[in-house]
């Protein structure tokens, strides 16, 4: 079953309608390889986008690498000078801590409030 609506458009054509039809029945204009030129570009320039994040990340890691290590090795000695009554977990001031009801609670409206903004935002 057809629909009549889309029948009757085909059948009633303007003047604007039949100029359109004939401008669109003309042959392609030639562009001596210049859409062809544009899409390889493009499509380079993707490539390059995709490939520029992980290039960097691994370079990047591959410059940090001996600073990390160093870092590692320096950690046990700044853990030792630590003096051992600062590291007792019995004297932490859990009872000043807000319950968790609270804690949960704050954490909804944050939600809520970024939902919020990201809604003003659109």
């Amino acid at each position: 079953m057809q629909s009549k609506i889309i029948n009757m458009a085909e059948k009633l054509k303007d003047e604007g309608d039949k100029r359109l039809e004939t401008l669109f029945s003309l042959a392609p204009v030639r562009d001596d390889g210049f859409s062809i030129r544009v899409v390889s570009h493009i499509r380079r320039r993707l490539w390059v986008r995709r490939l520029s994040l992980p290039v960097a990340f691994v370079v990047g890691g591959a410059v940090s690498i001996k600073p990390v290590l160093q870092l590692a090795g320096a950690i046990p000695a700044l853990l030792g000078s630590i003096p051992d009554g600062l590291l007792n977990l019995d004297k932490l001031p859990i009872s000043s801590l807000p319950q968790l009801s609270t804690i949960i609670m704050g954490a909804a409206l944050l939600v809520v409030v970024m939902i919020f903004a990201r809604m003003l935002e659109e």
